[in-house]
């Protein structure tokens, strides 16, 4: 086995704080596997603006307690270099959030910190809340959202203004993470740290706030009597989101049997991420069987938000996440007299027009939340991946329970008119247009063949997709449209195509977005995206 890397493995062994990673790296040697070695020391587990996100595992490359224990160690110093003093913690259910929550606040209460956790496994949207309702200066939330079984993950927030950045509870962004992964960097052992144990747990009271004011959107209406299926897809918004329901004055809605509690190994889902074919399956059987109105899911730490409904022909279908931008962003514009819209480069262009026709204020960010609360005064902002804000004086951050409660109220106010989402969904294309917009995903080894992709679809650019020419290309790692540079490339097709292809920001996929626009309506749009899925799919497949 190869000296150097047995002798870091050694001296990883001996300042692991855990002692069930360490014995499974004693295993590996002791096997001679240096195949597991290699991939458990393959570099320290990137921090970036998503904070931590990895498999489960021994080593500096994996998600464990040497490894968040030395990331705290780092963020007290970043901390303590801004006069930065106090933190609340939460965390979701996932496999190894207890520990990690435990470390991170035994290592920054004993580096002087004031820190807070959350009493129980909540949403990350509590955690986002209890960061401004506190008034402290960082927020951790222990989750890895939507990904896999064997991941966790570790998001970071700030709750003022930090090098001149208003952050207001919010992710953070670049230079915060690098500067944070630099003193990451600095750490060389986790055992010389001291230790305190002087966090408080809070009690129930900072959730029942979160409930009232999130509440609120439901407003003083007549509601309809609708029947809600809901789903937390074995993640922790069930209790959170029933408070809410029942706080703003709707029947409770009716659960998912075996997803509504909280279960690390998800298992009633390949992967526990509402737009992941099949994910879906468990929630649409249970509103067939109660003949449901209306179906919400959320990803199992409830930031984002899926909805099923009727279409015409009595079948049920889930909405795509921008249908249901494009449903938010038309409701909120109609009945508030002014304010800001704000949508991600990837997301459909509808919300543009939605504000130009109501002489609202719109803005495009980069892909991602922690780039859409940054946007001063925002009314509404979402991105298509199910992610929306629509309250963000009480939540700065993308809240899939709250999103949750805004469509209900307008499903409810639709039924009393005998209508549907959908209904509402074609009065939108009737007045903007259709937006046909498609996602696709191409699932890699790695985060190395990710790279290898986008550098070889960089320097050869598909000309044509389909029988569609590729008539210009933006890269958008340089300056564009006044956006900061993100890797990815938006092409331009004739008919007004727009594809835009990334890397995703948190797993080892390479993204493709699509927007087909018709004012001939639905069926040519579908035609056109038939015609390219594919064509794209091959194109990626064997770049």
């Amino acid at each position: 086995m190869n000296t150097e890397l047995l002798a870091e493995v050694h001296a990883w062994i001996a300042d692991d704080p855990d002692p069930a990673t360490a014995e499974l790296l004693r295993t590996y040697i002791a096997e001679n596997n240096e195949v597991e070695l290699k991939k458990c020391f393959s570099g320290f587990l990137q921090f970036g603006t998503a904070g931590l996100r990895g498999p489960l595992g021994p080593g500096p490359s994996c998600m464990n307690q040497a490894v968040v224990g030395r990331t705290a160690t780092g963020l007290a110093r970043y901390m303590s270099t801004r006069g930065l003093r106090s933190v609340v913690i939460g965390r979701d259910a996932r496999h190894g959030s207890e520990d990690f929550t435990r470390v991170s606040a035994e290592i920054l209460s004993g580096a002087g910190m004031e820190v807070f956790i959350l009493p129980e496994p909540l949403p990350t949207p509590v955690l986002a809340f209890a960061v401004n309702e506190l008034g402290v200066d960082v927020g951790i939330m222990v989750t890895a959202s939507h990904n896999p079984a064997q991941d966790n993950g570790y998001k970071v927030y700030l709750g003022g203004t930090v090098d001149g950045v208003n952050y207001r509870g919010s992710q953070i962004i670049s230079p915060a993470d690098s500067q944070i992964s630099h003193e990451v960097s600095l750490i060389t052992s986790l055992a010389k740290q001291p230790r305190g144990n002087d966090a408080i747990v809070l009690d129930s009271s900072i959730v029942e706030k979160y409930v009232t004011k999130t509440a609120l959107i439901a407003g003083k209406h007549s509601m309809h009597d609708i029947k809600i299926v809901y789903s937390a897809m074995h993640g922790v918004g069930t209790s959170t989101l029933q408070q809410v329901f029942h706080k703003a004055g709707f029947a409770q809605p009716i659960l998912v049997e075996g997803q509504s509690k909280p279960d690390p190994d998800f298992p009633t889902l390949p992967f526990p991420n509402p737009e992941e074919p099949g994910a879906m399956d468990l929630s649409l059987e249970t509103a067939r069987t109660f003949g449901a109105d209306i179906v919400i899911a959320n990803d199992p730490d409830a930031d984002r938000c899926a909805v099923a409904v009727k279409a015409h022909d009595s079948s049920w279908r889930m909405l795509g996440g921008d249908e249901i931008g494009a449903i938010l962003g038309q409701y909120i514009a109609s009945t508030s007299p002014t304010g800001v819209l704000a949508t991600s480069i990837v997301s459909s262009s509808i919300l543009g027009k939605i504000a130009l026709a109501h002489d609202w204020k719109f803005e495009t960010t980069l892909t991602g939340f922690k780039w859409l609360s940054k946007v001063e005064n925002l009314t509404f902002g979402y991105e298509e991946a199910l992610g929306y804000c629509v309250d963000s004086g009480t939540v700065n951050d993308k809240d899939g329970i709250s999103a949750g409660l805004l469509l209900a109220k307008i499903a409810s106010q639709l039924k009393l008119q005998s209508k549907s989402l959908i209904d509402y969904l074609d009065e939108i294309w009737n007045l903007y247009g259709f937006h046909g917009n498609e996602q696709i995903s191409h699932r890699c080894q790695s985060l190395d063949q990710v790279h290898s992709i986008m550098e070889r679809v960089k320097l050869s650019p598909p000309t044509h997709i389909a029988h569609y020419l590729v008539s210009s290309i933006d890269n958008l790692a340089e300056p564009t449209d006044g956006l900061p540079p993100t890797e990815g490339l938006r092409l331009w097709l004739e008919d007004g195509i727009r594809i835009i292809i990334r890397p995703s920001g948190t797993e080892a996929k390479i993204k493709c977005y699509i927007e087909v626009i018709s004012h001939l309506g639905r069926d040519e749009a579908t035609k056109i995206l038939n015609e390219l899925r594919t064509p794209l799919s091959q194109y990626l497949k064997h770049s």
